[in-house]
């Protein structure tokens, strides 16, 4: 099978293209990506040899280029959106305008294409902040928090509403807080465990209370292909790693395992609006298709720890320019920053 992958110089999307690739299951792919600020193709050197692989440059919101590379794939698998939050929740019109226009355009052209299989990658926080001791299923409400979240419920619903009105054949996952190789360091865990290799200061929202389900990108990417080719038509699939622990502890867990003191933790300014609980029961990908999570996060924080250590080279070719202003002002300058943002107002004197 020819596969479309949008985003796959970002973190997941790349990390699926070298994992279906190594495979060796006869897939050939196209990777197509606008190569943004968090596109890089130093993600995909591995494979850049590879006779089953070809690298498109391209913007999912253009009909005209994404109907060209697209033309003569038998499926997709659509990775790329503007994905941080807090980017969103500051300039939020390149949010909407990648992940739901970009969804759009990709629905028309696969379809007029007759694509056989269209797997659009979600996420859970579509699902909205969570009680404490909750958990998400696919049959949960969707009650998105940010201009991310909301975008990716948009497009979620454009998807479904495809396979509704045209029988168009798409599926959806919904993962949890990946981690794991290539993320871009404005990420949590990349953050904590490159300021920690830097000796900087760990930034930790608010209290540090907030609750992520943490899940290794390589489980995710095996999820993924699971869904793309057994999952049913019209069918939402949630993948959690089913490590579910705050960010607080997350920060110091990184801080232990890297022999680093728990002083050089930082406490800054909340996010506006910022979701306390995320976390997803995957009974139904568990049951009908046999995924489970295979590794233990502190396994997997290790290895993504030693990761970054050896990859300087790589860290020193993301961190440029655009990082770097956007670190100076969303965390050495958090407080003028968030200033900028209006405060909400409830009720009315009229």
């Amino acid at each position: 099978m020819k596969v479309f992958v949008t985003g796959a110089a970002g973190f997941i999307g790349s990390n699926f293209t070298r994992y279906v690739l190594g495979l060796g299951r006869g897939y050939s792919i196209v990777s197509y990506d606008k190569l943004t600020y968090a596109g890089n193709l130093a993600n995909l050197d591995s494979i850049a040899d590879n006779s089953n692989y070809r690298f498109v440059k391209g913007d999912i919101c253009d009909p005209a280029s994404v109907e060209i590379a697209m033309s003569g794939c038998d499926g997709v698998v659509h990775f790329a959106a503007e994905s941080h939050v807090d980017r969103s929740i500051y300039e939020p019109s390149a949010c909407i305008e990648t992940n739901v226009k970009g969804t759009f355009v990709l629905l028309q052209v696969a379809r007029k294409l007759n694509i056989s299989r269209f797997l659009h990658i979600s996420t859970d926080e579509v699902y909205g902040d969570l009680q404490p001791g909750e958990f998400a299923t696919e049959n949960s409400s969707i009650r998105p928090s940010s201009p991310y979240s909301s975008s990716k419920a948009a497009s979620d619903l454009l998807v479904l509403s495809f396979v509704r009105t045209y029988g168009f054949p798409a599926l959806i996952t919904r993962s949890s807080n990946n981690y794991g190789p290539y993320q871009f360091p404005e990420k949590f865990l990349p953050l904590m465990i490159t300021n920690a290799c830097d000796g900087k200061p760990l930034p930790i929202y608010g209290d540090g209370g907030q609750q992520r389900d943490w899940l290794h990108v390589d489980d995710n990417c095996r999820g993924i292909l699971a869904v793309f080719e057994h999952g049913g038509v019209g069918e939402v699939y949630n993948i959690g790693g089913s490590d579910v622990i705050d960010n607080l502890t997350m920060a110091r867990r990184v801080l232990r395992l890297m022999g680093k003191a728990d002083g050089s933790l930082a406490f800054v300014k909340d996010r506006p609006g910022h979701d306390r609980r995320y976390a997803l029961r995957c009974d139904k990908i568990e049951t009908e298709l046999g995924w489970r999570p295979s590794i233990s996060l502190d396994e997997g924080l290790r290895q993504t720890i030693e990761w970054y250590k050896r990859r300087s080279d790589w860290l020193a070719g993301v961190r440029g320019g655009d990082y770097r202003t956007y670190y100076a002002k969303y965390y050495e300058n958090r407080d003028a920053s968030l200033r900028s943002i209006p405060e909400r107002r409830f009720g009315s004197s009229s």
